[in-house]
């Protein structure tokens, strides 16, 4: 009998989802081929799943908006742009992929496998590269297949009158994704500098507030190089300021240090040398490396702001510029250790924004500051104080999500644990998709006693971000509670690879190296952990268990005693018991023991080991 054919070496790929997709960024600058494919599926998709997604399809496809109807709204969406002040993190462009990639996902799930191709990968933007490697990453090869490659074809060369005549056609045709990519490009090798630097101006706007932090750094460095800071003063401190604004943002802090450096040597407007000493004190007190956080001088420049804002003439403008300057200068003396300070500067800041602006004026600047007053108030130790903030908060605008994380954590802390899953959960659909939700679900069903749903949540934390950090630290821990010791290990050095001084994760590490019997690495990473964090008791007690199992009962006695610190815990007055018994130490351990039933009376160990005779 013969054997059947062989399987095909390169099987027929799926038909193709929509035609291959042009990715570069010359086009229409960010998610160029994150429009195309929006733009094509939401044409099929069904209006539920279009709806659901709206926050992220609408981002990334700007000028699909017509064919995206609005379900989850924000305050920004309704405020003239002056008022629209926060900047988003560059972790945004993350969860803006993740909705995409749901989206994609559940749609190919209705309408069958399929291809994707996309040409010109080397050319795309940052922010499709991101939402390609997610797609790979979240939708499986039994649903889509992408292929991606470069165009063979060389570009023919324009002349500038070409470039103009081409930049003239798509302005016509006015179309946002043109006027972010195409528009922009031809401007720039066209005949008129001029028109270069205003096309250039608005991609860049455009851009930071959509938080693409990456194309507003190549495209403001280009429009810098064209501007002049004398004839277009405004103009030219606009782009230097978004420019470095998302230099800050990518972790580039020296070069938007040496941008402002620039605006103080060019300008002598006071709101200019303001808003750029202001600038370099945030840039120096939120330096990515905290090794390199200059906190005195980050004081030095702040205070300058202040100074320089106290006398602009108008007073809404003072008012809003000066309870700005303040708030930053909040947080330098938190960092200093000073929260009281910290509280006094941002209830300045809140009284000039009642006296001197207007009634319905700057509605995120206060909510910033309220937010803050509340996070000063935990700190403090006053968390009821918060919650009336954060309830405000939260009123003023409900389709913020991080806002929910603020009170769910600290409804979490107060113990009203219902309502904390409550926020968590409106946090997961106020937006598009982020890990923080899930994660902090995952510390309540852990406490709770539901250890396989809180596994689920940080399994899901981590399909969202795999270099969340806290949650590879979480699982790693928990993997090795249920003995998943591989899992927890692949986690552990995971995580140390993106933070290697995390305290948690080499407590992980230390019991995976304990539990696989190897206790001189187990001691080498609960010390190193004991070095970065000496307070923490999680380490405390696991190096305890360890002197334990390795027969030193003094030494448990010891590092049991750390961990205790505090506060009273049943399991650790367990635990020290034993070590005391075996140093033959009775009467400390009868009395640990009799503590720990006292706190845990229920529990049936404490109970066998005191009636031990």
């Amino acid at each position: 009998m013969s054997p059947g054919p062989f399987p095909p070496e390169n099987p027929p790929l799926a038909p193709l989802l929509l035609p291959p997709v042009d990715a570069d960024r010359r086009l229409c600058g960010p998610y160029t081929a994150a429009s195309a494919i929006v733009s094509a599926l939401v044409l099929d998709a069904r209006p539920e799943l279009v709806a659901r997604y709206d926050v992220e399809l609408r981002a990334v496809a700007p000028d699909a908006h017509a064919l995206i109807p609005v379900r989850r709204g924000a305050l920004a969406d309704l405020l003239p742009k002056a008022e629209r002040i926060l900047v988003h993190a560059p972790r945004r462009t993350l969860r803006l992929s993740n909705g995409i990639a749901e989206f994609v996902r559940e749609h190919l799930s209705e309408i069958g496998a399929r291809t994707l191709v996309v040409e010109n990968v080397h050319e795309a933007d940052p922010t499709d590269r991101e939402l390609l490697a997610v797609l790979r990453r979240r939708i499986g090869p039994e649903l889509l297949t992408i292929v991606t490659g470069e165009r063979a074809v060389p570009e023919e060369p324009l002349s500038p009158d070409k470039h103009d005549e081409l930049a003239d056609e798509l302005e016509r045709e006015g179309t946002i994704g043109a006027r972010l990519g195409a528009i922009p490009y031809h401007r720039e090798h066209g005949t008129d500098p001029c028109k270069a630097v205003e096309a250039l101006r608005f991609a860049v706007e455009w851009c930071l507030e959509a938080g693409c932090h990456d194309a507003v750094a190549e495209l403001g460095l280009r429009a810098l190089a064209l501007a002049d800071p004398g004839a277009e003063p405004e103009t030219w401190w606009r782009l230097l300021h978004s420019t470095a604004t998302a230099l800050g943002a990518l972790r580039r802090e020296p070069e938007a240090e040496a941008l402002f450096d620039l605006a103080r040597r060019e300008s002598v407007a006071p709101a200019t040398h303001a808003a750029a000493a202001y600038s370099t004190a945030m840039l120096k007190v939120r330096h990515h490396d905290p090794a390199l956080r200059d906190l005195d001088g980050a004081l030095g420049w702040v205070n300058q702001a202040i100074a320089i804002s106290t006398l602009l003439p108008d007073p809404h403008e003072r008012a809003f510029k000066l309870g700005f300057d303040l708030n930053g200068r909040a947080l330098v003396e938190v960092r200093l250790g000073r929260p009281a300070k910290a509280l006094e500067l941002v209830r300045e800041a809140l009284d000039l924004a009642d006296r001197d602006l207007p009634a319905d004026g700057h509605p995120i600047h206060r909510m910033v500051l309220l937010a803050n007053r509340a996070q000063l108030a935990v700190m403090l130790g006053r968390p009821e104080d918060a919650l009336g903030d954060l309830d405000t908060v939260i009123a003023l605008d409900p389709g913020y999500p991080d806002y929910y994380i603020d009170r769910g954590n600290l409804l979490h802390r107060l113990g009203r644990l219902e309502e904390a899953v409550a926020d968590y959960e409106t946090a997961m659909r106020a937006g598009p998709p982020f890990p923080e939700p899930y994660y902090n679900r995952a510390e309540i069903r852990f406490s709770a006693g539901d250890h396989r749903g809180a596994l689920a949540d940080l399994d899901h934390a981590l399909e969202l971000d795999p270099e969340f950090v806290d949650g590879l630290a979480n699982r790693a821990g928990l993997l090795a509670a249920f003995g998943e010791y591989g899992g927890a290990r692949t986690d552990a050095e995971a995580g140390l690879v993106l933070d290697p001084l995390n305290p948690y994760l080499l407590c992980a590490l230390g019991q995976v190296e304990m539990a696989e019997g190897r206790p001189e690495r187990a001691r080498a990473a609960f010390d190193r952990a004991l070095e970065i964090a000496p307070s923490l008791a999680t380490a405390w007690a696991n190096r305890g268990m360890l002197a334990f199992e390795t027969g030193d009962a003094e030494g448990a006695i010891a590092d049991f005693t750390r961990a205790l610190e505090p506060g009273a815990d049943p399991a650790l007055l367990f635990n020290r018991a034993m070590a005391l018994r075996s140093a033959g130490r009775e009467e400390e351990a009868i009395a640990d023991l009799t503590r720990a039933l006292d706190l845990a009376p229920d529990d049936d160990d404490i109970r066998k080991a005191l009636r031990r005779p």
